[in-house]
C-alpha cells in the first residue's frame, strides 16, 4: 500500500516508545499533536485531553479510530533488536497508534469522513473516553464504524468481558471471644458469602454462557476483617472481581447480587449484609459485542488474515459499542509462549506486524 511519504509509522513508533508516558502523558501528546500538524491536519485537545483529529466531511462512511497513549508503570526504555521494537508502549498501545495513524494518514476519505481520537488515561479511569462519549456533539455519535488499537496479534475481535470491582460488607456485634455467644461474629459469616458467590452463576436468572466469551465468573480477591485476636469481629470486608458477559449491565449485576446474598445471609442471623461497587468518577467497562458478521470485522479480518474472535482484557471500546459496531485490532500481543507481554518488564512489538496492522488498516479503510 502506498502511505503519506512523509509519514514512516516506524520512525514514529521508534520516538513514541522513548516518551514515557505511564504517570504523564503531557509529551506524548504533544509529540503526537506535532506530527499531524506535520502532516498538515489540525488536531485539537479538547478538556479531557483527548486528541482529535479529522480527514473528510463527507456524509458518506464515518470511521472512528482510537487507541490511547498512557501506559502501565513503571517506563521500561526503548530498545530496537533488529525487527523487534521493545519498551513500554511498545505494543499496548502505541504498536497499534503507529498503525491507526498511518492509515489515518494515508487513506482519501472521498465522501465519507475519518476521525482520530486518542485519549491520555485508558489504563486508569477512561476519564477521556468518557468525555468524548457524554458529549451528545461528539464525533463518536455519528460513526457508522469503531476500530479500538490494542495487541491482538493481528485478529480481529468483535467482544470482551466487562470488569467490576466492589466491596461485600458484613455488619456484626462485637465481644470478647470468651464469650463468642454474646457477639455476632461477622468473620464467620464468610462461609455463608463464599458459598453464595459459587451458586450466584446457578440462579435462574444468570445470564446465560455467551457464544463468544463464555461464563461470567465471580471470584473473591482481598478479606479484611477483625482488630484484635481475642475480640469477636464485628465487621468484615470481602473484595470482588467480576467479569460480565452481555447482555449483563454493572447495575443489574449490583442488584442480583445483594438479592442473593442476603438469601445467603438473613436478616435473623443478626449479620447486615451489603455490596457496593468501588468508587469511581467514570463507569466501569462494561461487557460488548459487535456481529462477527458485520462488514467492519469482515473487511478488517479478510484484509489482515487474521481470526476474528473476542478479547480477553477490557477497553475503551466498552464506551464506543453502543453507538456503533465496533472491533479491536492491532499488531502485538497481550502474551507468548514466554509468558506476559503487555504490561511486562518484556513488552515488545514486531516491527512487521506493525507495518502489517497499518497495511490491512488502509485496506480496510479504502473499502469501507
Amino acid at each position: 500500500m502506498t502511505r503519506v511519504d512523509a509519514f514512516d509509522p516506524i520512525a514514529f513508533l521508534e520516538r513514541a516508545v522513548q516518551y514515557s508516558s505511564n504517570e504523564d502523558v503531557t509529551e506524548m501528546r504533544s509529540f503526537l499533536v506535532e506530527t499531524l500538524e506535520e502532516q498538515e491536519c489540525e488536531p485539537e485537545v479538547d478538556d479531557a485531553g483527548n486528541v482529535l483529529a479529522t480527514r473528510g466531511d463527507g456524509d458518506g462512511t464515518h470511521v472512528l479510530l482510537n487507541t490511547h497513549i498512557d501506559t502501565v508503570s513503571p517506563h521500561v526504555p526503548f530498545e530496537r533488536d533488529g525487527g523487534v521494537i521493545r519498551g513500554r508502549g511498545s505494543c499496548d498501545a502505541k504498536g497499534p497508534l503507529a498503525a491507526l495513524l498511518s492509515a489515518f494518514l494515508a487513506v482519501d476519505p472521498g465522501d465519507g469522513r475519518l476521525t482520530l481520537a486518542i485519549t491520555p488515561d485508558e489504563e486508569v479511569l477512561s476519564t477521556g473516553a468518557y468525555d468524548l462519549v457524554s458529549d451528545p456533539d461528539s464525533p463518536v455519535h455519528d460513526a457508522d464504524a469503531v476500530i479500538v488499537g490494542e495487541p491482538t496479534d493481528l485478529d480481529v475481535c468483535t467482544a470482551a468481558k466487562g470488569r467490576f470491582q466492589g466491596t461485600i460488607e458484613l455488619s456484626g456485634a462485637s465481644a470478647h471471644a470468651a464469650e463468642p455467644d454474646s457477639g455476632t461474629n461477622a468473620v464467620a459469616a464468610l462461609e455463608s458469602v463464599l458459598g453464595a458467590l459459587e451458586t450466584f452463576s446457578d440462579r435462574a436468572e444468570a445470564p446465560p454462557d455467551h457464544p463468544q466469551l463464555g461464563e461470567a465468573t465471580l471470584t473473591p480477591t482481598v478479606v479484611e476483617g477483625g482488630e484484635a485476636t481475642n475480640q469477636v469481629p464485628a465487621s468484615c470486608r470481602l473484595t470482588i472481581d467480576r467479569r460480565s458477559v452481555p447482555p449483563e449491565s454493572a447495575a443489574e449485576f449490583r442488584e442480583a447480587l445483594r438479592s442473593h446474598l442476603r438469601e445467603a445471609v438473613p436478616a435473623a442471623s443478626g449479620v447486615d449484609v451489603d455490596f457496593t461497587f468501588t468508587d469511581r468518577p467514570t463507569p466501569f467497562l462494561e461487557a460488548w459485542e459487535t456481529d462477527p458478521e458485520d462488514r467492519v470485522a469482515t473487511t478488517l479480518a479478510d484484509a489482515s488474515g487474521g481470526e476474528i474472535r473476542p478479547f480477553t482484557a477490557a477497553t475503551e471500546a466498552s464506551y464506543f459499542a453502543s453507538d456503533a459496531p465496533t472491533v479491536v485490532f492491532g499488531p502485538g500481543v497481550l502474551a507468548d509462549d514466554e509468558g506476559a507481554v503487555a504490561h511486562a518488564p518484556r513488552e515488545y512489538v514486531r516491527v512487521a506486524d506493525v507495518e502489517a496492522a497499518a497495511d490491512a488498516l488502509e485496506t480496510t479503510l479504502s473499502r469501507l
